[in-house]
């Protein structure tokens, strides 16, 4: 196991190469670009602050190869191209980035007067929060529930359970967001819950009890809305695993010795069934804390990684874009080991040493 750890371990920058080489490619043939996003804004303003903007350079109409460049100064385009490091050729853009993100410098966003680091810090916390109460409230969810169906198998509870499975997840996990503050949010209803950000205005002048209060009454509304998307889906997962395990020939033969259900259920069939769920643990947990928390973000007004990609997606903001991309990835990459582990450690007969 140890040999295996070690291999992948040093996989994970090989990987991450890959990953930023193929996304560096895409978005140098990607139309748009932060020069055009100023040029566009540039061209936007009004003529007074046109005139204040250009009043020490020479208007050229000479061709650029960036669109929307016509009547710009040219001076002002190679400016931006400097600002931005698009001055230069793309290889040695691409080593430049390569060299900084081994040392995690990711640099400085175009837009916003702070490093990418110091964005990521800023609202890594939010993600985290809606990620992993999210994934553990939906674990502690769906595991029982799966098994009581597995258990139950055609029984009515197991009908009945499994329409509420298929509503959840049928319907996404936005709307279920919209319904929740229309009726709990001051929407149309009730006003039980506050409808923006993770904390209250006065939160520093909290006590500690207030702190913790407050936070849980502002991420109630927004877990809910996760956990009622995303439960569906590892609930049948665990019933269907379980179900399997159930059929094979240990537990007749275990039945056939007298031990009771329980004993068969948790202490041979659960050890077995539980390595699929172990196994889709990373996505989950990716899911919750990135991908699936964009809309929730958004929705909430929560300042997030995943709003902060999308935001530096339609701005074009290269330096955050690649930096949340490097850090999703990292994340990734060692969560899928930390799952080949918890293989391991749930069940010594799995080997990795040959793989």
């Amino acid at each position: 196991m140890r040999n295996y750890i070690i291999k992948r371990l040093l996989l994970i920058p090989v990987t991450l190469l890959g990953i930023l080489l193929i996304n560096f490619a895409i978005i140098q043939m990607a139309p748009g670009g932060p020069v055009e996003h100023v040029l566009a804004q540039y061209r936007g303003m009004n003529t007074d602050a046109k005139s204040q903007l250009t009043s020490s350079v020479q208007m050229n109409s000479s061709t650029s190869r960036y669109q929307g460049a016509q009547g710009v100064p040219e001076e002002l385009v190679k400016e931006l191209e400097k600002q931005f490091g698009f001055d230069k050729p793309v290889h040695e853009r691409f080593w430049k980035m390569i060299k900084d993100y081994a040392r995690f410098d990711f640099g400085r966003s175009y837009y916003q007067d702070k490093t990418v680091w110091q964005l990521i810090v800023e609202r890594m916390p939010v993600s985290v929060s809606l990620g992993l109460w999210s994934t553990l409230i939906i674990y502690l969810i769906a595991i029982p529930l799966g098994i009581k169906k597995a258990v139950k198998d055609g029984s009515k509870f197991d009908v009945w359970s499994s329409v509420a499975v298929v509503i959840g997840s049928a319907i996404p996990v936005f709307l279920f967001a919209v319904f929740l503050i229309v009726f709990f949010a001051g929407g149309t209803y009730f006003h039980l819950f506050p409808l923006r950000g993770l904390t209250s205005d006065n939160w520093e002048s909290l006590s500690w009890l207030g702190k913790i209060t407050d936070y849980f009454w502002h991420i109630t509304l927004p877990v809910t809305a996760m956990v009622i998307g995303g439960f569906a889906s590892l609930t049948m997962l665990t019933k269907n695993s379980f179900l399997e395990e159930l059929s094979k020939p240990y537990v007749l033969t275990a039945r056939a010795k007298g031990l009771s259900e329980n004993r068969i259920l948790y202490g041979h069939v659960f050890r077995n069934a539980m390595l699929i769920v172990i196994a889709g643990f990373p996505s989950l947990l990716i899911k919750m804390l990135f991908t699936g928390s964009l809309l929730i973000e958004v929705i909430f007004s929560l300042n997030g990684l995943g709003l902060l990609g999308y935001e530096a997606i339609t701005t074009r903001d290269y330096p955050v874009i690649f930096g949340t991309l490097y850090i999703f990835a990292l994340l990734g990459l060692v969560l899928k080991l930390v799952s080949d582990i918890t293989y391991s450690l749930v069940d010594p007969r799995i080997n990795f040493s040959k793989v």
